[in-house]
Order: C-alpha cells, then structure tokens, then sequence
C-alpha cells in the first residue's frame, strides 16, 4: 500500500484515503473572475476536493518574442500571445479573492505555479500544496525550489519518459518526502489508445513509497472510474460551464452535469473495492441458506458403517450439514447414526 500523507488540512492521500479530486478550472474562466467564481462553487456543488487554477507570471515564463508572436487560434483573446495571455491572467488581487470565495464556501483552493515567480505567489498565499504542470515536470532547478518550501507536490508526468521521472523522484525527495505523481498524457482531448491506465500500476511499483494518481484529458469519465479502481489516489480533471465556449481545454473538460456523476461514480468504485480478504459475508447468508450445498447420503446408511465416496453425494438439503469441500475428510470415517437416503450428514453423526 502507498505511503500516505496530509495534502491539505485534515486531508489525507494514499493508503486507504479517499481519491482527492481535484477540478482543474485551468483558464476556463475566460479571464471573467465572476465566471471563476461559479466554477469553484461548481466544483464544490459536484463534490470535488479542490478548485485548481494555472497561475503564471507572464514575463517570467515567457520570453519576449514568444510573448510578441502573432496568436490567430480561434481560440485567441488577442493578437499576440501575450495579449492572450493577459487576458486570461488574474492578478494577485483577483487571485486573493478567489482564495477567500473557496475558503468562504468550503473547498480548497491551488493552482499550478507556471514559473518560479509563480511559486513564490502561492507560496505568499499559503496554498495547501503545489501542483506542478507536466511542462515544468523536468525543469529540475524549478522543483528544487519548489520542493524546499516544504509544501507537498502533485507532479504530472506528461510529455516525459520513466528515466526523467526517476530524476524527478530523486531530486523531490531530497527536500520533500510529500509528493505525488499522476500518470498523464498531454493531449487535448486525449485519445483512448494514448491514456496508458497500465502505467499507474507500473508507477505504483516504480516508486512504492508515494500515492500516484492520474490527470486525464479524456472525453466522458469512465477513464477516469477506471483509474481509481487500479489504485489512483489523486485524480484531476478540467472542468467547464460549457464545453462550446472559446478556449482549447473546453472541449477536454466536463461540464457540471459530468463531474458530479464522475465523483458519485468514484465514491461507488471504492465502496465496491471493500476487503482482499475472501470469505463468505452476512449478505451472503439468505443465498447460502436457500442454495448452499451439504454431503448427504447417496443411500440408506446403516450405524457403524464406514464411510466410503460412494456412499456420498452433494445436494442443496435442510438442515444443512457438512460443507462440501469436507466430503472427502468423511471416507473412512463411521456412521455414528441410521440414514435414509439424502439424509444430511452433520459433523456430530461422524465418529471422530
């Protein structure tokens, strides 16, 4: 079983906690924060752990010329794309408010840091943990930093190999043992030939000592079911008001109506995980009493006879008597009473 520690106050993941769901609202908010907030009481309404935004300094992650290309995506919010960018880009304020709006209704609030710069913000804010978006996954001095403020971490592994996450593991966890990794494929939306569920129990084995999840970029939710029942212990999904809204993670993403029947299917597959241990239940009993079978006497038994195979059988009978995974401990064992033929055989009529 996965080592398990506290993600966000009162909250623990891995071991046998709960999947943490975390709605991913992105920039789906179309730079609007009244939009933001509706998502984040979308979130909360749908039963989500977590509202989680993008939070960028845009100097900071961009160059200059990246900032100044021309944007003509339909998807665009301006000419350039960095006039795209601002547009989506809360600033601290706005950040700060939305923070208290998920405080105030009971959910909790991150985002993933998109740069260095980024990560001091939330840090400042005191988010319960770091995300860390699969495009910085192997930018090594960013995690460095991020993993000495002793926040936990939720790591995408999008658009990396097993080698690059095994130098990820390695230089988390010299400053912090609190993370996490989620199997991901960056692609929007994702085809289902490219989700690779199979590696979440390959991460499960790679590094056994941290809970791993799944960030799914998938069309429909079953995927996602599929995730939490092979064991993934942190799930992240996009979320929207409206999959036809301009943007490109809006047709990835799932609208209310989907997420809410995404956590209610969750919260059913790990009722349905229950016990590895095997053995009949008391929901059992009314099927066992009508169906269960028992050894009874193939034909008339006299008192003293020694019991042979064929003298037995299986029957469903009443009373019940000997299981019969039992039969053969019976042969050569005496009849201690007379029977008629299908007479149960019980442990007290056997001669020791």
């Amino acid at each position: 079983m996965s080592a398990e520690f506290e993600l966000c106050p009162g909250r623990k993941i891995g071991g046998s906690n709960p999947c943490f769901i975390i709605a991913e609202i992105g920039q789906n908010h179309q730079g609007d924060i009244e939009i933001a907030k509706k998502m984040i009481r979308m979130a909360k309404d749908c039963g989500a752990d977590c509202a989680k935004f993008q939070k960028s300094e845009i100097e900071h992650r961009f160059t200059k010329h990246a900032l100044e290309r021309p944007y003509t995506s339909p998807h665009a919010w301006g000419p350039t794309y960095g006039a795209h960018k601002h547009h989506l880009e809360f600033s601290h304020q706005q950040y700060r408010e939305l923070q208290q709006y998920a405080n105030d209704i009971g959910i909790f609030f991150t985002a993933s840091g998109m740069d260095e710069m980024a990560i001091e913000f939330l840090h400042e804010i005191n988010v319960p943990f770091f995300k860390v978006a699969s495009a910085d996954t192997n930018n090594i001095p960013y995690l460095e930093k991020t993993a000495k403020k002793g926040r936990p971490m939720v790591i995408s592994s999008g658009m990396q190999s097993m080698e690059t996450m095994h130098c990820v593991y390695q230089t988390v966890k010299k400053h912090n043992p609190n993370f996490t990794f989620l199997q991901c494929t960056s692609a929007y939306p994702l085809p289902i030939e490219h989700v690779n569920l199979s590696l979440i129990p390959e991460f499960q084995k790679v590094f056994p000592d941290i809970p791993i999840g799944y960030s799914g970029h998938e069309t429909g939710i079953h995927v996602s079911v599929a995730a939490v029942a092979l064991g993934a212990k942190v799930l992240e999904r996009h979320v929207t008001l409206d999959k036809t809204w301009k943007g490109s993670d809006h047709a990835a993403s799932l609208e209310p109506a989907e997420l809410a029947e995404l956590v209610r299917a969750i919260r059913t597959v790990e009722m349905a995980m229950g016990s590895p241990i095997k053995q009949m239940l008391p929901c059992e009993a009314s099927c066992h009493s009508k169906l269960g079978k028992s050894v009874v006497a193939r034909k008339p038994l006299q008192k003293g006879e020694i019991l042979t195979l064929d003298m037995l059988t299986v029957k469903v009978a009443e009373p019940q008597g000997v299981r019969p995974e039992n039969i053969f401990k019976l042969v050569g064992k005496k009849i201690t009473v007379n029977l008629e033929k299908d007479a149960t055989i019980t442990d007290a009529m056997i001669d020791g």
